[in-house]
């Protein structure tokens, strides 16, 4: 029996790391391990970190163990890497009497279900949903909510 286990959570913020850890009850033990994304060898040892990670490492890990007697495939695991940015709809300008949108955009999987706007300095939200209109300059970030938890995102500065 061949399984992979998760060092911490598989919905991973981007930047974080991970450790995928490979373990093979097989007799005689297992001599070499291999990893793979999908179909793709990606590394090897029972040991598999990813630093620093991307959007691009999200997808499904599975790791084989060889011993004298042949290979062993282990069921795969899926890692989601969630990554929450915002965007400035127009200018970052504030003219008087009108607003800046700020739109909130996630990859996160499954899909985030709500978002809440916050700006800087402030404990208590200022807005909520996936657009906020800015009435007054700041420095305005949000954050993206699924069943896995939440993610912050960079804060954009509007004048």
């Amino acid at each position: 029996n061949v399984s992979v286990f998760i060092n911490g959570s598989a919905e991973i913020a981007e930047g974080d790391s991970v450790t995928l850890i490979c373990s093979s009850d097989s007799n005689p033990p297992a001599l070499n391990f291999s990893w793979f994304k999908g179909e793709t060898f990606v590394g090897s040892g029972r040991i598999y970190s990813i630093s620093n990670i991307s959007s691009d490492h999200s997808g499904e890990y599975k790791c084989k163990s060889i011993n004298k007697h042949g290979e062993k495939d282990s069921d795969a695991v899926t890692l989601n890497v969630i990554n929450v940015s915002v965007f400035i709809n127009g200018s970052a300008e504030i003219v008087e009497g009108d607003s800046v949108t700020l739109i909130c955009s996630s990859d996160s999987n499954p899909p985030a279900l709500n978002f809440s706007w916050f700006k800087e300095g402030e404990s208590s939200s200022v807005g909520s949903g996936q657009s906020f209109s800015a009435l007054q300059s700041g420095r305005f970030y949000c954050e993206a909510h699924n069943q896995h938890g939440s993610q912050r995102s960079d804060a954009v500065t509007v004048n």
